[in-house]
């Protein structure tokens, strides 16, 4: 695969832009960003069918090669002809809507940023007006990286208040939907914004609608992370924002990854609400907004968030892991007349349809506080939404290594002769409505549940995940798989 290729993962560009991590050489660099730069302005004039001087508004996050890279991806957009709006630190999801709002009005827009990665990766998220770049799109965009002379022509550069628009507009939202100025007076929320790029979000929205933001932590960009991971999947994370709650005696805590599209929060007892309660809560408010809708999540999610959606008059589509998969299926059922104003993954990307379908951290924040101001009305917390939520005694993934070199044939084999295996196991049964791999509800000595085997998207990775109502299910679940992989010698099972 050729060195500008290999940059590819899934809809994004991603690779190693700093040295330091051993057996991890630098594959992106502000060399490369210069022809992606130019070759991103060549995929707009294409699809808009115009040569126009284009508007493009580009952001990094914190990381510590961001600034190297926006400036050889300037130079690549500036070689263009196109004028350049450097918005500087900001988030993925404000990047989007420099397409959106009318002072702006960008023709295109470009995030440096890695996600919760760690210090030495970085990339390049890509946006039109209509939304995020495809994985087809990327292709071209890096194939003709590759190929292209980079032209003479001399664009221009600006910098942008982005970020102030997107926060007012966030402070907006909040006191229009709530009738109040100031709704969040009398609140501590404290917010933990891993040194990504969220830090924001405390002075400019949390502020200016009366929140006590005192005690937030880590919100100064600092793109080595030395407190933690910004990820609200990371157990010190969360562990951090939660330590932060009960110390403060603070009644909301919020958590936002690097480039701020994701999210998670914790009620004042100090328990997380993330993962399945997150989408439980976010997928109440949205039905009580959209009675009978639909909400779409990943494959992961469990037979106790499907219980809660179906008792609020809902109905739960388990779809694929991926956030572009989840929302572009909440997209084609819109089109067929299906009402669905959800898309989220466990991971807690969000995407909401009243906002673009856009995997918005902040934004699902904004829900979540709107109905944190109006449920303390009537003396209720956030967590009291979701107390009817089932959750399961033990939850686990296993990440199983595939050896072989086409481990995509391999291991969908291996997932074919699986569902075969469990026609014939009278304590496992066949879940209906899977789109992703083999989901399988298990019955055995007492203990209940269900596993999924599914191939990740990128890697050669066979990821397993387990769910028991009873102690002790997994690992009585995990043991009949091993035995039942154990069939297959490319397979690498010390993950159990």
């Amino acid at each position: 695969m050729s060195e500008f290729m290999h940059l590819q993962n899934g809809t994004d560009i991603r690779g190693v832009a700093v040295a330091g991590v051993e057996g991890e050489p630098i594959t992106i660099t502000p060399a490369h960003a210069q022809r992606i730069g130019a070759a991103f302005v060549r995929w707009l004039k294409q699809n808009a069918n115009e040569e126009k001087k284009l508007i493009i508004a580009i952001g990094r996050d914190s990381r510590i090669s961001g600034p190297d890279l926006v400036a050889g991806t300037i130079q690549g957009l500036r070689s263009e002809g196109s004028h350049v709006l450097n918005c500087g630190l900001a988030s993925t999801p404000a990047m989007f809507m420099s397409t959106v709002y009318p002072q702006i009005q960008a023709d295109g827009a470009i995030m440096v940023t890695a996600s919760h990665l760690p210090y030495n990766r970085n990339g390049l998220k890509f946006f039109s007006p209509k939304g995020g770049l495809e994985k087809a799109d990327i292709q071209w965009i890096l194939e003709k990286a590759e190929a292209m002379n980079l032209e003479a022509q001399e664009g221009s550069e600006e910098t942008s208040p982005l970020m102030d628009l997107y926060s007012a507009s966030l402070v907006s939202i909040i006191q229009e939907r709530t009738g109040e100025t100031q709704p969040l007076a009398g609140k501590r929320i404290v917010l933990d914004a891993g040194n990504g790029a969220g830090g924001f979000f405390a002075e400019k929205v949390l502020a200016p609608l009366g929140a006590d933001t005192s005690g937030s932590q880590f919100l100064d960009p600092d793109g080595m992370f030395p407190n933690h991971v910004p990820n609200p999947e990371d157990e010190t994370a969360m562990k951090a924002i939660e330590t932060c709650v009960m110390e403060n005696h603070a009644d909301l805590g919020i958590i936002f990854d690097t480039d701020v599209d994701r999210a998670a929060v914790v009620s004042k007892d100090g328990k997380s609400i993330n993962r399945n309660r997150l989408i439980a809560l976010i997928g109440s408010i949205c039905l009580k907004e959209t009675p009978g809708a639909t909400i779409v999540t990943d494959s992961v999610t469990s037979d106790g968030l499907a219980e809660f959606i179906y008792a609020k008059g809902g109905h739960h589509h388990r779809f694929k892991r991926g956030y572009k998969n989840v929302i572009n299926e909440a997209i084609r059922l819109n089109a067929i007349g299906q009402e669905c104003p959800l898309a989220i993954e466990t991971s807690g990307h969000a995407a909401l349809k009243e906002n673009y379908f856009l995997d918005d951290g902040a934004y699902l924040v904004v829900k979540l506080l709107i109905e944190m101001a109006q449920l303390a009305k009537e003396n209720k917390d956030l967590a009291e939404a979701i107390e009817t939520l089932k959750m399961p005694t033990e939850s686990k993934e296993f990440r199983i290594k595939i050896n072989a070199e086409d481990f995509k044939t391999y291991g969908q084999d291996i997932i074919e002769d699986l569902e075969g295996f469990a026609k014939g196991k009278k304590t496992w049964s066949l879940v209906p409505d899977n789109y992703e791999g083999v989901r399988i509800a298990f019955s055995e000595n007492g203990k209940t549940g269900w596993f999924l085997v599914r191939l990740s998207l990128h890697d050669p990775v066979m990821p397993v995940n387990i769910e028991s109502n009873e102690s002790g299910g997994v690992r009585q679940t995990a043991e009949a798989l091993v035995e039942f992989l154990s069939n297959f010698k490319q397979l690498n099972l010390s993950a159990f």
